[in-house]
């Protein structure tokens, strides 16, 4: 049957079944019983349906922050499809539009039916593809982070760039606060970056990826993301939360933007952060960016001092490699990294995983070069089952690194 299944967690403080009931009604049909049985009839098959209601042990806290005693649920609710229009703004209106100033229920999952599913398209390229760009297939992905370049010109972020690839990073990314401006142009950066890339595989024969910030008015953005593909530009940078997950889908699905997007997740922490309301951070960061067609997603680590819990981490890393039948999304865990993390990002992340790094690169005593280095002689340990420790002994740059910021070492 056509429609989609929402889970919630809901905080009430007396009878779940009828506060799922009111839900199921309020944002479909609105009423029920009071309807003369004809509008019943007519109306069936716009009525939301109760699939499950699950109470949950409730813990103190959650009573203490609403100053009530309440009871905690897990309820599914089935929506269906002859309600909405097939797309993200009249899904998320119809499961949590209003729903979501209630400030006591948290949006957990959404199930879609094959039909609704259909309507999505999701990454362009994905894992496989991106893999295919670089030419690695065997290992996470390392990307870095520009830093400090707002108020500098392009020669320093070109300088920049050159050091990071020289340390064997495989994508770097613009700054999310990096937006137009007159020292560091859109269309500028995109040729720098495609001069300075060149040379350096002509030099190494390493092959890079820079993801230039695509910003400005929303009206504007297919045009400039046109104009970035025509000047070869090898990924965008999007601040999808700023915009939309429309926004997202519209510039994924365009035939004439046939290159990859990073999805960065400023902004989502106002709707995912909180245990008791908003969007849980699996579906936004993860199942819902990857069905808008983000071929990469970036989200808190569960290590450094933006931490995300580990479970909730793992869980958006899961679902940007769900079951469905799209082309899967690169998780990219970040914030926090360095090379002493790299084999418990690997053993929490997987293979199919990107290790991103700023700091952790550019704080290195040796440049960026040497933090790239240091990484990169980290995921060579890890994966061939030597400690970091051991490995350090015959590499200066991870020496050195692990001297700075310590490491993690994992059981095997």
């Amino acid at each position: 049957m056509s429609g989609m299944t929402a889970t919630y967690l809901i905080h009430d403080e007396k009878n779940l079944e009828k506060r799922a009931d009111g839900i199921a009604l309020g944002l479909t049909v609105g009423s029920w019983t009071d309807l003369p049985k004809l509008t019943q009839v007519q109306l069936q098959q716009h009525k939301g349906r109760v699939i499950s209601v699950e109470e949950i042990e409730s813990d103190e806290k959650t009573d203490a922050y609403l100053g009530k005693r309440v009871k905690k649920g897990l309820i599914k609710i089935f929506y269906p499809g002859v309600n909405f229009t097939h797309d993200l703004p009249a899904i998320l209106s119809t499961v949590f539009g209003k729903l979501s100033l209630d400030g006591e229920v948290k949006l957990l999952d959404l199930d879609f039916s094959d039909d609704i599913l259909s309507s999505f398209q999701g990454p362009k390229f994905g894992i496989k593809g991106i893999r295919e760009k670089l030419g690695v297939f065997d290992r996470p992905l390392l990307m870095s982070i520009f830093k400090g370049v707002i108020g500098r010109d392009l020669n320093f972020l070109k300088d920049q760039l050159r050091d990071q690839v020289l340390g064997g990073v495989d994508l770097v990314k613009d700054d999310e606060i990096l937006f137009e401006n007159e020292l560091t142009p859109f269309e500028g950066r995109i040729t720098a970056g495609r001069e300075v890339l060149r040379e350096v595989f002509e030099q190494t024969g390493h092959r890079s990826m820079y993801a230039v910030h695509l910003s400005g008015r929303t009206y504007e953005l297919k045009e400039k993301a046109k104009r970035a593909a025509d000047l070869g530009a090898d990924a965008l940078l999007f601040n999808v939360f700023a915009y939309g997950l429309d926004v997202l889908q519209s510039l994924a699905e365009d035939r004439d933007i046939g290159i990859p997007i990073m999805a960065h997740p400023a902004v989502s922490g106002a709707l995912a952060s909180s245990n008791l309301y908003g969007i849980s951070h699996s579906l936004l960061l993860g199942k819902l960016l990857r069905y808008s067609g983000a071929d990469f997603s970036l989200f808190p680590s569960p290590y450094g001092s933006v931490a995300l819990d580990r479970d909730a981490a793992l869980a958006i890393s899961a679902a940007c490699k769900g079951k469905e039948e799209l082309k899967e999304t690169f998780p990219v865990p970040s914030a926090g990294i360095h090379p002493g993390l790299v084999p418990i990002l690997i053993q929490d992340f997987g293979l199919d995983s990107i290790i991103n790094a700023g700091g952790g690169v550019h704080g290195h005593p040796n440049g960026a070069a040497g933090g790239g280095k240091a990484f990169r002689a980290a995921i060579d340990a890890a994966l061939h089952g030597v400690s970091l420790s051991e490995k350090a002994k015959t590499d200066t740059d991870l020496q050195i690194a692990l001297d700075l910021w310590g490491q993690v070492e994992v059981s095997r």
